[in-house]
C-alpha cells in the first residue's frame, strides 16, 4: 500500500508543477512513518492547491488522510497518510524549518554529565 500512494503523492504533486521535491526514506528514523515528501508551493494558492490535488487523487483511488493541517493559511501543509507524510510549503517556511536536514540526520546520543 505505501509504494502506491507514494507514487500517487508524487504524481499529484507532478501534475500542479510543485517546486524541490524531495522523498526521504525516515523508516529507521521514525515508527509512526516510513516515507516524508517535502514539496514547495510558489505562493499559499500553490501549497494549498497542489494539497488539494494530493487528497483529490488519493480519495479517487481509495485512500483518505487521517489528518491535513494548515490549509487555512497555506504556508505548510501536512497531509498525513499514516505510512506517508506529505509536507507542502512555500518556500521561506521550507528555509525556515529544514526538514530534509532535521529528518535525513541520525540521532545522536547524548551522554548525561
Amino acid at each position: 500500500m505505501s509504494e502506491s500512494i507514494n507514487k500517487l503523492a508524487l504524481n499529484a504533486l507532478d501534475d500542479l508543477k510543485a517546486n524541490n521535491v524531495v522523498v526521504l526514506d525516515v523508516e529507521a528514523l521514525s515508527d509512526v512513518f516510513e516515507t516524508m515528501i517535502i514539496a514547495s508551493g510558489t505562493s499559499s494558492r500553490h501549497v494549498k492547491s497542489l494539497a488539494d490535488n494530493v487528497i483529490e487523487e488519493g480519495k479517487k483511488k481509495g485512500f483518505q488522510p487521517i489528518g491535513v493541517e494548515g490549509k487555512e493559511e497555506a504556508e505548510w501543509v501536512l497531509v498525513d497518510y499514516g505510512s506517508l507524510v506529505v509536507h507542502i510549503m512555500q518556500p521561506q517556511a521550507r528555509l525556515f524549518y529544514e526538514l530534509e536536514k532535521l529528518w535525513s540526520t541520525p540521532a545522536q546520543d547524548v551522554d548525561a554529565e
